[in-house]
């Protein structure tokens, strides 16, 4: 389906944007920038000389770009500029408004669900997936291809579970007897996912022991990540690959923790707070502080600032 720059206009608000060139000029596609033709909308988010040399190259119709004041000296007649804040979070409202993909729906004939499961409307359950008995599953929410789900779990509204991810096996928890052996701390909770969680591939969620281990909404999880007993996620945060985080740990609403980061057991790390990449974080971490290193230390601040 064909639309057109005034179309785009109209969906990110005329406030928004900056156009220079033809508002008719239409669109059927979307591509990279480096691979467009004249039929697709593109974005730029580089800055001074090469978003210049991008954009003067590109063979795109349509281009999401700055509000870079040279871009706007340009004079194009091939491509029809749209200037905004944030090119690609427009790209991406774009996509979701003018070419939604199809999604799947129902549940495919090799997976086995248990007993007194609830289910709610439009769920997509895919290939191989094993829900066991009392499992809660929101309306919309996607179980892709291999997914493991305990009986210990509740899941939210529109949550998406990547191929074989486990939600709600027991965690990792020992006391040692008088003669040093080890007997199981019994995991007798759950796992909660709230609304508008995304949880990678190969991805393992431990159920709580006494207390649920909770993913807060709208968090991404990605691929290779481990969340110990007990832990608790605010909302919308990120936790990247190969990250570990330890029981109990808890984080604070929009935290960032990037790949193969380390989180110590029972520490807090703070609302907005970043942990660097491959940090081992060992003592907790203040609200919109930065943590790098290891062990991790807060980034100081340059002289001056």
């Amino acid at each position: 389906m064909k639309r057109t720059v005034a179309d785009l206009e109209k969906l990110l608000g005329k406030a928004n944007c900056q156009i220079s060139g033809d508002v008719e000029r239409s669109f059927s596609r979307v591509k990279p920038i480096q691979d467009a033709s004249s039929s697709a909308l593109a974005f730029c988010t580089k800055e001074g000389e090469e978003e210049l040399q991008l954009i003067k190259e590109t063979k795109a119709g349509v281009v999401l770009c700055t509000s870079s004041p040279k871009l706007r000296e340009l004079m194009l007649v091939s491509k029809t500029l749209v200037a905004v804040e944030n090119p690609r979070l427009c790209f991406i409202r774009a996509i979701n408004a003018f070419f939604p993909g199809t999604k799947a729906c129902g549940i495919h004939p090799t997976a086995i669900i248990g007993k007194r499961c609830k289910i709610g409307k439009n769920v997509y359950i895919g290939p191989y997936v094993t829900i066991c008995d009392g499992v809660r599953i929101g309306s919309g929410t996607r179980i892709y291809a291999g997914v493991h789900i305990c009986s210990s779990a509740r899941i939210g509204k529109n949550v998406a579970l990547k191929s074989g991810c486990v939600i709600g096996g027991d965690g990792f928890g020992y006391e040692r007897t008088e003669k040093g052996v080890f007997v199981k701390f019994p995991h007798l909770a759950g796992v909660v996912i709230e609304d508008d969680v995304e949880i990678g591939a190969n991805t393992c969620i431990d159920r709580g022991t006494l207390s649920d281990t909770v993913i807060g909404r709208g968090t991404k999880i990605d691929n290779l990540v481990h969340v110990a007993h007990n832990v608790k996620i605010g909302k919308h945060c990120a936790i990247i690959a190969l990250a570990m985080v330890g029981g109990g740990a808890q984080i604070g609403d929009g935290a960032w923790v990037a790949p193969t980061a380390c989180l110590r057991n029972g520490i807090v790390i703070g609302k907005q707070a970043l942990v660097g990449m491959g940090a081992v974080v060992t003592k907790n971490v203040e609200c919109g502080e930065t943590v790098i290193g290891v062990p991790a230390k807060p980034i100081e601040p340059k002289k001056g600032e």
